[in-house]
């Protein structure tokens, strides 16, 4: 007999779709809602002096009596880099599996919020309630350890939202995905399926994590007689695994060089979900106690990111670790699509130093293929699907696989962060928008800077500044003194004096002009006077358009 639904169920993304990163989505059902992630993405190449960029919980705040709690799927930036800073605002507990706490702990211990954090490791196949929602965690496979899907139970139907993940038969670490449960619920009828669409342009299978640790085995075997330096995602646990083991195998000593490799090998280390055995670590000091061809470093980087550890071995300004003739640099990751001019930039300084250089061979994804994610379509069976997680073209990808499989096209929806998707056994529509957008994150600062600012920014960036500064009398209006210019990232003034000076006299003439006509000093009007008198000439004269900022003194 099957269940009777009643009511409708909404779907909130409140950001994570139209790019990779910043995932966050909130579920509601009458009184109740859940938040499934709360990512961070990294910033555009727009975005100047931005350190992060975190999704707006306007629509959170608003509605925090309902807010029942945050269900993290796993322990990526992409998924869990806004908490810290989220949770100042909205203080509501976290529910996740127990590496994915570990991390998350680490993290809030950095910013204070321990103490203050509700917080419950679930276990797979273990259900927590929350409101009116029932949520099932389900093993899946990724690259990192313990990440979920979620089976979301609310009285007008089952959505199942896949996480990230990919089917990995011969995982290095732990068991496969729990393809037999995906089975059970789809036999359950399931209302909308939310799945992951990073590779859902690649046809075949992904393939198992488990081929890297050959490769490794291959590369170790090959630069017998090199230090071997390996650049990762800090995260990917099972990665370090397999470079330890390879290491062990080959009689090398490792060293673990960048902070949040550090941070997440010592909580993956505590809670037993990394296998070192006593004496393999050592610590970068040690290095010069062991000849280069019996040390392995591995290191964050692998994106070209300017502070890590790697840029700054290849830019030479790394205090302890120095790129030797002959290292082999073997790159286990993929750039990030929007990181591959920073890949390159690190990969030819590598290559300046004499370092032998490994791109291709190392990595697979942790995301799921074409193949499988029929496979969980066809699990699942679901009557709505709702791609995630990716820039449009990969959910345009992925609706294409669900629309082959026989979901009808009307039954299939690309949503935009803000959406909010209305559904039941009936129908399912794009009810409402709700606000969202990026908050920067510059330095200490969250979300004081905005668009007018970062115009501001790029306007200094790509023209410079030329400040006027003039001396006024007061009372009698006469120029006492100025106007003096003072250029930043205009032009060399030294090689520019006649320009200058021309500037100058062209100034003069205008202000000594407007004052003449004014009894009383207007300085609005003299400013306005200076920004259209100095953007004209230099137009003319340069075809630039420096930002003027005119100063006024009295005496």
């Amino acid at each position: 007999m099957k269940k009777e639904y009643k009511g409708k169920v909404r779907i909130i993304p409140l950001g994570g779709l139209e790019k990779i990163g910043m995932n966050i989505t909130a579920f509601e059902y009458e009184d109740s809602i859940i938040v499934v992630d709360c990512g961070l993405s990294f910033p555009e190449d727009g975005m100047l002096g931005i350190d992060l960029v975190i999704p707006d919980v306007t629509y959170l705040k608003d509605n925090i009596e309902k807010v029942k709690g945050f269900i993290i799927t796993h322990g990526h930036e992409d998924h869990i880099g806004a908490l810290a800073y989220v949770l100042r605002e909205i203080n509501i507990p976290i529910y996740t599996t127990k590496l994915t706490m570990g991390i998350i702990e680490k993290k809030l211990t950095e910013h204070n919020l321990l103490r203050s954090t509700r917080r419950k490791v679930v276990r797979h196949g273990q259900s927590i309630n929350l409101g009116k929602f029932r949520i099932e965690f389900i093993k899946t496979n990724h690259s990192i350890q313990d990440a979920s899907a979620l089976a979301i139970y609310s009285p007008a139907g089952i959505i199942v939202h896949t996480g990230d993940f990919k089917v990995d038969y011969t995982p290095v670490f732990g068991d496969s995905i729990d393809l037999q449960r995906f089975a059970e619920i789809g036999k359950k009828g399931v209302l909308a399926l939310l799945s992951d669409s990073t590779n859902a342009e690649r046809p075949g299978f992904t393939q198992s994590e488990k081929t890297v640790g050959i490769a490794f085995d291959h590369m170790f075997a090959e630069h017998a007689n090199s230090r071997i330096i390996v650049a990762t995602f800090a995260s990917n646990v099972d990665r370090v695994q397999q470079i330890i083991n390879s290491a062990i195998k080959y009689d090398r000593k490792v060293v673990v060089e960048g902070r949040s490799m550090v941070n997440i090998i010592d909580v993956a280390g505590e809670l037993g979900y990394l296998d070192v055995p006593d004496k393999t670590l050592i610590s970068v000091d040690q290095l010069k106690n062991y000849p280069p061809e019996k040390t392995v470093i591995i290191t964050t980087g692998s994106q070209g990111e300017s502070m890590a550890a790697l840029s700054r071995m290849a830019a030479d300004i790394h205090k302890k670790v120095t790129i030797m003739p002959g290292d082999t640099v073997i790159f286990s990751s993929s750039p990030i699509p929007g990181n591959e001019k920073s890949v390159s930039k690190v990969v030819n300084e590598l290559y300046e130093k004499g370092a032998n250089v490994i791109v291709q061979e190392a990595h697979v994804s942790g995301h799921a293929c074409q193949e499988e994610l029929k496979l969980i379509y066809s699990l699942v069976h679901p009557k709505y699907a709702v791609p995630v997680h990716g820039e449009y073209r990969h959910l345009r990808a992925n609706l294409n696989i669900a629309q082959s499989l026989g979901i009808p096209k009307e039954n299939t929806f690309i949503l935009q962060s803000g959406d909010v998707l209305e559904l039941c056994e009936e129908s399912a529509k794009v009810v409402d928008h709700v606000p969202t957008g990026e908050i920067l994150v510059d330095g200490l600062g969250v979300g004081d800077v905005g668009n007018i600012v970062l115009r501001d920014r790029q306007h200094l960036a790509e023209d410079g500044i030329m400040i006027v500064v003039l001396t006024l009398e007061r009372g009698s209006n006469q120029l006492m003194a100025g106007p003096d210019i003072v250029s930043r990232g205009f032009v060399y003034v030294r090689e520019s004096e006649g320009l200058m000076e021309e500037a100058r006299k062209v100034l003069t003439k205008a202000v000594e002009d407007c004052l003449a006509h004014q009894k009383n000093a207007d300085w609005s009007k003299i400013k306005l006077v200076i920004r259209d008198t100095m953007n004209d000439f230099i137009w003319k004269r340069t075809k630039r358009r420096p930002m003027i900022l005119p100063i006024i003194m009295d005496v």
